[in-house]
């Protein structure tokens, strides 16, 4: 399947001409190891992916024995593999490396040589017992790699037009008239299924939800596993964080209770238990920050914040999979917008989802002013322009589920911190409308703010 950041290898390919190497960094199952051998496969003459969690213990030991003489190690690896690799024409690939962080650490040496390129993908990679006695080269570039996203997803079910439309429409700030109804349709899809590689080309191949949702419960066993083997001292705490984010995603007010876990909890307890998480891009973290101003990394209060799943379909999976509930029903009635839950603790995740996917750190203000009414008010996610030109910078963003929705929070924001403020928008499931200095949006919108 199509990904953007295919692109971004071919860049970097071009640009640096072997003088660093790339990490790929991501989730389990998102499509690392497919997309760096389709990189490998299009663009070099000769390629040879070392697949750590498969590689025989010999090849892993090569790269302590022969570090200091990579003559011997790169014949030692084109005779394992059985390939022959052509100097400035071939790459060579180190799948999964963060089971052997000597074949990362030997990356410095490698770049050196320059003989050939070199491409790294890895999950759990800042995890302590993958960077023990190990120094991280300066000659690795990294760049993350996020579920596909809805431009991805349309791709995959064979709609390469739909999204240039969309861009256009918001770049002229006009409705999308009689395509906003098969763009919503399109959305919920995408929201029910999520962007894993997989699970997607399940549903593309058999529009079969049950067979989708067996992919993502595979998945999700995955990452439970991984929890168990490498979260060490902070498992209980991570784990328990992993079940409960369903629950706290559910209620109104989406702020993390840490309450929930364990009585009279701190976040000083747990702050390792959400970094895990976010490390291992299981989760997304949503920082609340203290003023929506210039330099919102500056105002972070790192106590307080929401704890979204990395992906909405698995989120699904996870949230439904606890209440035994059967899954075919759930999926129907979430295609027509017919289940009797609190849908917003969906569509709130498929929005930082998106962000996320564009490189955006993800925040939110909150402020319960006890004396002050006017100044109590709930920003769901701030954006920050990427330059500063002026102190309007930010854009407070309110994300609604229904159609029915108010919107004193966001007005109370504007009328306080119009001098920081750029465009605020309103991100919903009906058409293109600005009024009253709001741009309403509809929620496929949100990867293109």
């Amino acid at each position: 399947m199509k990904r953007k950041i295919y692109d971004k290898l071919v860049q970097w390919k071009q640009e640096q001409n072997g003088t660093t190497a790339l990490l790929i960094e991501g989730a389990r199952r998102i499509g690392k190891s497919y997309i760096a051998e389709e990189f490998a496969r299009n663009e070099y003459k000769s390629y040879i992916m070392i697949d750590f969690s498969k590689a025989p213990a010999r090849v892993k030991s090569w790269f302590d024995e022969y570090l200091e003489d990579v003559d011997t190690l790169l014949q030692n690896i084109q005779l394992h593999y059985k390939k022959t690799l052509t100097p400035r024409e071939s790459l060579i690939i180190f799948d999964e490396v963060q089971k052997c962080p000597r074949a990362r650490e030997a990356i410095k040496t490698l770049v050196a040589d320059h003989r050939f390129d070199y491409l790294e993908t890895g999950s759990l990679i800042s995890i302590k017992k993958n960077v023990e006695n190990i120094v991280i080269p300066s000659e690795e570039e990294g760049i993350d790699m996020y579920p596909m996203d809805f431009e991805e997803f349309l791709w995959a079910m064979g709609n390469e037009v739909l999204m240039p439309y969309i861009k256009k429409q918001l770049e002229r700030q006009i409705p999308m008239g009689d395509f906003h109804r098969d763009a919503m349709h399109y959305f919920r899809q995408y929201m029910i299924v999520g962007g894993m590689p997989q699970a997607v080309a399940e549903y593309v191949q058999s529009k079969d939800f049950k067979k989708v949702d067996a992919v993502k419960r595979r998945i999700l066993r995955l990452y439970k596993n991984d929890i168990k083997k490498y979260a060490g001292p902070a498992l209980a705490r991570v784990d328990a964080i992993y079940d409960a984010i369903p629950g706290q995603l559910q209620k109104h007010e989406k702020k993390f209770t840490l309450s929930a876990l364990k009585d009279e909890a701190r976040m000083r307890e747990y702050d390792s238990a959400f970094f895990w998480l976010d490390d291992a891009r299981i989760a997304n973290i949503c920082y609340n920050t203290t003023a929506p101003n210039i330099g919102l990394q500056l105002n972070e209060d790192r106590t307080t914040l929401k704890c979204y799943f990395c992906d909405t379909g698995l989120l699904i999976s996870l949230a439904f999979n606890a209440r035994g509930i059967v899954s075919n029903e759930i999926y129907q009635k979430l295609m027509f917008d017919k289940l009797e839950i609190n849908e917003g603790m969906l569509v709130e995740n498929i929005v930082a989802q998106m962000l996320k996917a564009t490189d955006k750190k993800l925040y939110f203000y909150s402020n319960y002013d006890k004396e002050e009414a006017e100044n109590r008010m709930e920003i769901d996610f701030l954006i920050q322009k990427e330059t500063v030109t002026s102190r309007h910078n930010i854009s407070p963003i309110e994300v609604k589920s229904s159609a029915n929705y108010t919107l004193t929070s966001i007005k109370k924001c504007i009328e306080k911190y119009s001098q920081y403020l750029s465009t605020p928008y309103v991100l919903h499931s009906k058409d293109v409308e600005i009024k009253n200095g709001l741009v309403y949006l509809p929620l496929y919108m949100t990867p293109l703010l």
